[in-house]
């Protein structure tokens, strides 16, 4: 079966990540949900290692794009190179036409890279001059941003954060954890077989892919997503205090994500139909960086995981 495949892949990421079950499972749900991925998190919590991982456990070509001030849209794009020889322009593709991406530190270039970003990730295209190229059918950005330092950074524009599929937070390992770490960069095997990995297909993650949109979701529980984001609009109808909280809800896209995280985390749990508990274990990531909170929910200390914590609680499941 397709999904003992993508087990196996899970088992792999946690064999070389390890104390982040949370990232892997998140890696693997924008696989399969055909979307993109923020990871924020401290320096040295294995956020590279993690994609790294991922690119040997697919079929696909895999490209680490380093952001800095000084980066060009060309540097994504490509560009257009003279040939002499020719007396033509021909087309150099840049990094953006690889399978898997790693943006890393998206959040230290210039706004007109970001932009460049934008299109790719929203389009599966780019532009340069007067011609655009489709991307790769699989495409998967995965951004990581270091929340300790703000000097020199560009923050993301809502419009380009509402593009990524999930946003994760990433946090420092456990005592037990950390000691599994200084073994393994030490070369020590750890308890347990060795995991090892045969590289999922393209062909398989698109026919994973169908099946996930094919899985069984009542109309019950399309209601509840549905209610769930509705009271991040709508915040008045179930609590003065939440309303006083939000400043501007969630869009359509976050519809969407939650509806196809769930189905992914459904698929990968072994079930064809999905639950009010899956839609649960979804939100906070697909949610995160899509509200925008008021200056009273930031003056009370009130994080945007505070709000949809308040938000799974007022609004009753299917």
């Amino acid at each position: 079966m397709m999904v003992n495949a993508f087990s196996a892949l899970k088992a792999y990421l946690d064999s070389q990540v390890l104390g982040q079950a949370a990232l892997t499972e998140g890696i693997l749900l924008a696989l399969l949900a055909n979307g993109h991925l923020l990871v924020e998190g401290p320096p040295g919590l294995a956020k590279t290692r993690a994609v790294n991982a991922l690119a040997q456990g697919v079929e696909g070509r895999f490209h680490r794009i380093q952001f800095t001030p000084d980066l060009l849209p060309a540097d994504l794009t490509g560009t257009d190179i003279y040939r002499p020889e020719t007396g033509q322009f021909e087309f150099q593709s840049g990094p953006l036409f690889h399978h898997i991406i790693l943006a890393d530190e998206i959040n230290r270039a210039p706004a007109k890279v970001q932009s460049a970003l934008l299109e790719a990730m929203a389009e599966k295209q780019v532009t340069v001059g007067r011609h655009t190229y489709p991307l790769p059918e699989l495409f998967l950005v995965m951004a990581t941003q270091n929340p300790l330092e703000q000097e020199g950074t560009y923050p993301l524009p809502e419009a380009q954060l509402d593009r990524f599929l999930l946003h994760l937070r990433v946090d420092y390992p456990s005592a037990e954890t950390e000691l599994q770490i200084l073994k393994l960069t030490r070369g020590e095997a750890l308890s347990g077989a060795k995991v090892e990995v045969n590289p999922i297909s393209q062909s398989d993650i698109f026919a994973a892919r169908k099946a996930i949109l094919a899985l069984h979701m009542a109309p019950s529980v399309e209601q509840y997503i549905v209610q769930l984001i509705m009271a991040t609009r709508n915040a008045k109808a179930y609590s003065d205090k939440l309303a006083s909280w939000i400043g501007y809800g969630a869009s359509p896209r976050a519809t969407i994500a939650v509806e196809r995280c769930a189905r992914a985390k459904a698929w990968l749990d072994g079930r064809d139909f999905v639950t009010p508990d899956d839609v649960q274990a979804v939100f906070h990531n697909a949610l995160r960086h899509r509200l925008i909170l008021t200056y009273a929910a930031e003056a009370e200390g009130i994080s945007t995981d505070d709000v949809l914590a308040e938000i799974l609680r007022l609004v009753p499941a299917a």
